[in-house]
């Protein structure tokens, strides 16, 4: 796992926000500024999906991404890439050390099929996500494959996954800065059923600084 600390000062961020446990929050990044995301209390799975603020069917591909960086998980260094092979967001610094691409977002079918018909109910980031693409001007179709910042989802010898306990800690982050104006929707994971979260989902915090030469 590679480690890699930022230099920015949160005190010359632009913007703050604190998302809480299960919650959802929506932003356009604009290209060169930074964004850092934190993992407050640790152990908290951070599901994100990324679009085009120029179009949003162009979006985050895992697949892509996979391909062109020869890894199955994110680190400093990693490039993001779009479903149409566009550069989107480049990971400059790591506290945590890996993020999963392809254990995908809770969702309530997901819930049942996994733990129980009783768990139905319970929310879930796929009801985030497509509250958050409804007020961005979508639909459901427009929930596509997310990463999970800070979830821990190894792959099996035989090609499974499994849910494990995380491997961040508090105050751990990953920062991203922006190739292209997108907006990054991000759900909170309220998931209780596994421990992607320590069984006990917490805030996040997301800091927002302006592009130039020190980023």
């Amino acid at each position: 796992m590679k480690q890699v600390a930022s230099n920015l000062n949160p005190d010359q961020a632009v913007m703050r926000e604190v998302i809480g446990a299960g919650d959802y929050w929506w932003e356009v990044v604009k290209a060169g500024q930074v964004i850092r995301i934190i993992d407050s209390e640790g152990n908290q799975a951070a599901d994100t999906l990324f679009y085009s603020a120029l179009d949003s069917a162009e979006r985050y591909s895992a697949a892509d991404t996979i391909q062109r960086q020869g890894a199955l998980y994110l680190t400093a260094g990693s490039t993001l890439y779009s479903n149409l092979g566009s550069e989107m967001l480049e990971i400059v610094a790591d506290t945590c050390g890996r993020h999963d691409t392809v254990g995908g977002a809770c969702s309530r079918e997901s819930n049942t099929m996994r733990y129980s018909l009783e768990k139905e109910p319970m929310h879930a980031c796929r009801d985030s996500f497509i509250r958050g693409v409804q007020e961005m001007g979508g639909d459901k179709r427009d929930v596509t494959c997310n990463i999970n910042f800070f979830m821990n989802v190894p792959v099996t010898p035989e090609g499974g996954l499994r849910f494990e306990d995380g491997i961040s800690a508090p105050g751990r982050y990953v920062e991203l800065k922006a190739l292209m104006d997108v907006i990054i929707l991000i759900s909170n994971c309220p998931q209780l059923n596994n421990p992607c979260n320590g069984w006990n989902p917490t805030p996040i915090e997301v800091v927002i600084w302006e592009g130039g030469d020190d980023v």
